[in-house]
């Protein structure tokens, strides 16, 4: 694997890995240099085919692409899963098959069980997060985990831990007032993650957002992301791609996977 990548910190079993790529060690031209793993950003497929496989063979498994929506369905992925399924969410407890999600200012979480038997990653966008009637990606990705686990009655619920990849910050993340509103109206809390800027507007936390979504659905220990500069995507343009920064963009790709 590429040096550059981020690879989590987290007390992962030994048979779980994780990692986040970043824009640098692949084939693709500018503005898509040079590891664009996206194929509906307007790079050329070949391209995009070989950054895939490089990949694959960096990981020695098979990435499973979704054809992101910012909705909150999740995949029950396989080895015979075909790329492009309509999902913000992939999960598995198939060794062998890593569930991956692209981002370009979205957030990556990637999600396993302390028993280390399932596997899970979700594209957690503003509108995915927040979701409808406060249910979205978040919640629906850690339903999909504790229906995949398998619990007999005499084991307690499976504990899951996340970790968050690079997104766009809480220092560049201006939205206005209806993504405010999308948190507030089900969750008052959510206000701490939002700070005036100017009229009308806001600075967001997505990734201090997941974090509480997290915890209300019961992840108590969350690692990665934790807002500083050294995770924004828009403003490190050296190290990953940002569609806002940009407007035309690569895309990332956070995977997990069990061996």
């Amino acid at each position: 694997m590429h040096s550059d990548w981020l690879v989590p910190r987290w007390p992962a079993p030994a048979r779980v890995h994780a990692l986040c790529t970043t824009r640098v060690g692949g084939t693709s031209a500018g503005p898509f240099d040079s590891l664009n793993l996206g194929d509906h950003v307007g790079d050329r497929p070949g391209d995009v085919a070989a950054n895939r496989s490089l990949l694959a063979r960096a990981t020695g498994v098979r990435p499973v692409f979704l054809s992101q929506v910012h909705g909150s369905e999740v995949l029950s992925a396989s080895a015979v899963t075909l790329d492009g399924a309509r999902a913000d969410g992939c999960v598995t407890r198939e060794p062998g098959v890593a569930c991956t999600v692209m981002v370009a200012d979205c957030l990556p979480v990637l999600l396993t069980t302390l028993q280390g038997d399932v596997v899970a990653a979700a594209h957690a966008g503003w509108r995915g997060l927040a979701g409808r009637d406060g249910y979205g990606i978040v919640e629906s990705v850690v339903r999909s985990i504790m229906l995949a686990t398998p619990v007999n009655k005499a084991q307690a619920a499976p504990e899951i831990i996340a970790w968050l990849g690079p997104c766009i910050g809480p220092q560049a993340f201006e939205v206005g007032a209806e993504v405010r509103d999308a948190f507030v109206r089900h969750d008052a809390a959510a206000q701490a993650m939002f700070a005036a800027h100017g009229t009308g507007k806001w600075l967001a936390d997505l990734a201090g957002l997941a974090r509480a979504r997290l915890a209300a659905a019961g992840v108590r220990q969350v690692f990665g992301n934790d807002g500083s500069p050294d995770w924004c995507t828009l403003a490190n343009p050296l190290r990953y791609f940002s569609h806002r920064r940009d407007r035309i963009s690569g895309r990332l790709g956070a995977c997990i996977w069990m061996a």
